[in-house]
């Protein structure tokens, strides 16, 4: 083991660069800091490595191979229809995760960060040690930034390992499963279930609620379980998992339901039950760092921990475990750190899935704001009475705007239909700026757009509807 004898001098360190990491570095490099961000693993985190991107990627490459089997509608016939998954994950591995990986390192660079590579460990409130194979070195800082993220939570029965995976397994079989167990109705379990259902896998998703995707509501939800009906998911609620066993060609999973214990047998398992935050060997206890009893790091309205100059953004802080959270909560608190007047807002955070179809929503629901006293007015827009959603084929869905019945506030909105994902951006916006609902109905959409779906939310709220 080499050991740096003296402690080397950093202004500002970051550790993790991941979407809150690598932000964090490069907006505190713009406002003058002297930057180093410390990475273990891979430039970009889990979201551009083994998350976010490359899922996308996958179910993209999902949507087309369906597109390619069933566009007989368009009077488009294909025959012999194949898939090569080997090509499929060296496309997403080479042409979108490692150029987004390599830009992001660029972008680092170009911006004087400095990119120290290997584990972090805090030896006190202002040194931390840096472990890269058999070399250690030690660096003081001024100021620092955690971002080091979260990983899967393995339960009990189900070590992760062989035929049992964890979502970045997942991502990167070699080959398409025949036969796959999802444990966990979640964004993660969802988004993946239906990458292997849309490829021809026979997926089975064992939720221990009374319905997936319990963070959205149940009329939108309604849609993804008729799109995984339609393609043979089964869905099984109220389900216990309660321990795989292995063999040379298959994994068997025991699970119970009511009290009745069941099997079935699969080639592989995917278990998404969530995450834990990377908190537990950062050392934080002697940079006397107060973390609560998930092992989140408590922050304050700036991204401030217990110790004045150490901030906490993303998945080690509370809150939903979303990339562009940790991005936003990383400008403000390099901003904080420069000594600007930032501070965190949550008015308007989207939360999107990439299911089919896309469920995407912000600010209030009408029970949340029912809940909070106030008086709502809802309105309901499909997706069937759009002319770009016909020209797509693409009709199940609908907008649905939240205001407040006396001022008309944008409060809130949810979309569930084909790009819910971009269209969410707009709503988002009149939530975070405080619109009315005459600001959206006042403003002039591209026709033929799915995005005037919008609109015609907004003048059905306003009592005017054109198109309903």
């Amino acid at each position: 083991m080499v050991v740096g004898n003296l402690a080397l001098e950093l202004e500002t360190v970051v550790i993790g660069s991941g979407p809150g990491g690598y932000v964090a570095a490069i907006r505190a490099a713009q406002l003058g800091q002297k930057v180093a961000i410390i990475e273990r693993e891979f430039i970009g985190g889990v979201c551009l490595n083994v998350g976010c991107i490359p899922s996308k990627a996958l179910i993209n490459a999902g949507h087309r191979y369906q597109e390619a089997k069933n566009s007989s509608t368009f009077g488009v016939i294909t025959k012999g229809v194949e898939m090569d998954f080997a090509k499929t994950q060296e496309w997403k591995d080479t042409q979108v995760v490692s150029k987004l990986t390599k830009g992001i390192e660029m972008l680092l660079k170009k911006n004087k960060v400095e990119i120290i590579r290997g584990e972090a460990f805090f030896n006190d409130p202002h040194q931390v040690r840096v472990m890269h194979g058999d070399d250690t070195q030690s660096y003081t800082f001024k100021k620092a930034i955690i971002a080091t993220g979260s990983r899967p939570i393995e339960i009990g029965g189900f070590k992760f390992g062989g035929r049992i995976l964890d979502s970045t397994g997942a991502l990167n079989l070699p080959e398409i499963p025949q036969k796959m167990v999802v444990i966990g109705g979640g964004y993660i379990g969802t988004e993946l279930a239906g990458v292997y259902a849309n490829l021809g896998t026979d997926v089975t998703i064992l939720e221990g609620l009374d319905h997936i995707l319990s963070a959205f509501d149940r009329d939108m939800v309604k849609l993804v379980e008729d799109n995984f009906k339609q393609k043979d998911v089964t869905i099984v609620t109220g389900a216990l998992a309660k321990s795989a066993t292995e063999t040379d060609d298959k994994v068997t999973v025991t699970y119970e339901v009511d009290n009745q214990s069941e099997t079935i047998d699969a080639d592989v398992v995917l278990v998404t039950v969530g995450r834990r935050p990377n908190t537990d060997e950062l050392g934080l206890q002697t940079a006397n760092v107060d973390v609560d009893e998930k092992g989140l790091i408590k922050v304050d309205h700036q991204g401030r921990t217990s110790q004045n100059h150490i901030f906490a953004i993303g998945d080690v802080v509370a809150g939903p475990p979303l990339a562009h959270k940790a991005s936003y909560e990383a400008k403000v608190a390099a901003e904080a750190l420069s000594n600007k007047n930032s501070a965190i807002d949550y008015v308007a955070i989207p939360a999107v899935c990439f299911t089919d179809p896309e469920l995407a929503s912000v600010g209030l629901t009408e029970k949340e704001a029912e809940n909070q006293g106030l008086t709502v007015k809802v309105s309901k827009f499909p997706f069937g009475a759009n002319g770009r959603a016909l020209s797509l084929d693409q009709t199940e869905g609908f907008i649905r705007l939240i205001t407040d019945k006396d001022s008309g506030l944008v409060l809130g909105g949810q979309v569930a239909g084909v790009g819910a994902s971009d269209i969410i951006a707009e709503i988002t916006l009149a939530v975070e700026a405080r619109m009315n609902i005459e600001d959206l109905s006042l403003t002039i959409h591209a026709h033929p757009t799915l995005a005037e779906i919008v609109m015609d939310a907004s003048e059905l709220s306003l009592g005017l509807p054109i198109h309903i």
